[in-house]
């Protein structure tokens, strides 16, 4: 199979991310217009406190570039190694479908509990990844 389909995974968390980023630009935009904050506290981010309507977007956008990373250098590596293995682009998908649910989930009701599900849920995912990866570099005829 060819490795370079992981790209397609890899966009489609770019695609959740940009997703995230017009959701952020609408809430902190919305927060203005409604006299919530004041557009000076987005220069450097302090002397108001800001609103949850803006925060949580805000601290969703900055969370979809701490572990997503170890998710693209995953994919990427899986491509140099050239492990093609179907276990590794369905783990691609699932850890996408378990970004997608936390996204929701965070964005939406921000139920702790499911947040929490869905975010573990793409930890498993993504260290599942990496094994299978290790795995097939240290024993490539495995």
């Amino acid at each position: 199979m060819n490795e370079f389909r992981l790209v397609f995974p890899m966009a489609a968390m770019v695609l959740l991310t940009a997703c995230v980023l017009v959701i952020l630009f609408r809430s902190r935009v919305r927060a203005v217009k409604e006299g919530k904050v004041s557009l000076q506290y987005f220069r450097i981010y302090q002397g108001e406190a800001e609103t949850e309507d803006t925060a949580k977007p805000s601290r969703h956008f900055v969370n979809l570039f701490e572990a997503p990373t170890l998710f693209y250098a995953a994919c990427i590596t899986a491509m140099v190694v050239h492990d093609t293995a179907l276990a590794v682009f369905v783990l691609a998908w699932l850890y996408v479908a378990a970004r997608i649910a936390h996204a929701a989930i965070h964005l939406g009701g921000n139920r702790i509990r499911h947040r929490l599900r869905a975010y573990f849920a793409g930890w498993l995912m993504l260290v599942s990844m990496w094994v299978h990866i290790v795995v097939h570099v240290a024993f490539p005829s495995a």
